[in-house]
């Protein structure tokens, strides 16, 4: 049985990623932004996969 685990990253990590403050990140998750899981003890986690996402969506590459 071999699944492949996603990598889940804190608010603080997507927060850098995106140059804004954590809260942002929590405001995103609330208004269905950037989807997120909750671990055993509450806390907001981001998968990988879908920050990427989200940050190559935003962010347009350099014109010559």
């Amino acid at each position: 049985m071999s699944a492949a685990v996603e990598k889940l990253l804190t608010p603080g990590q997507v927060a850098a990623l995106f140059h804004v403050d954590p809260k942002t990140v929590t405001r995103w998750a609330h208004a269905g932004r950037l989807g997120s899981l909750r671990t055993p003890g509450g806390h907001r986690r981001f998968r990988e996969s879908e920050v990427m996402n989200l940050l190559r969506s935003l962010t347009t590459e350099a014109r010559r």
